[in-house]
């Protein structure tokens, strides 16, 4: 698993998981979940609403800008 704050990730093991949390850091896990720190600003839900929501309207954007280049 990996322990990544800012522009800092490291390689950690299960027994290092809860003092990198302490100190702010998240946590990817081996199955890919995210494990926040207590003091996240987002929720980890928020954060996968939000990238969903961003990644439909993203969608619809190239639909639409497809769809004025055509001439459509």
């Amino acid at each position: 698993m990996k322990a990544y704050k800012e522009n800092k990730v490291y390689t950690i093991t299960e027994a290092e998981k809860a003092a990198y949390l302490d100190r702010g850091y998240s946590v990817l896990l081996d199955d890919g979940k995210v494990e926040a720190p207590a003091s996240a600003t987002v929720s980890e839900a928020e954060y996968r609403r939000l990238a969903a929501e961003n990644a439909n309207l993203k969608a619809k954007l190239r639909k639409t800008q497809t769809a004025e280049k055509d001439g459509k």
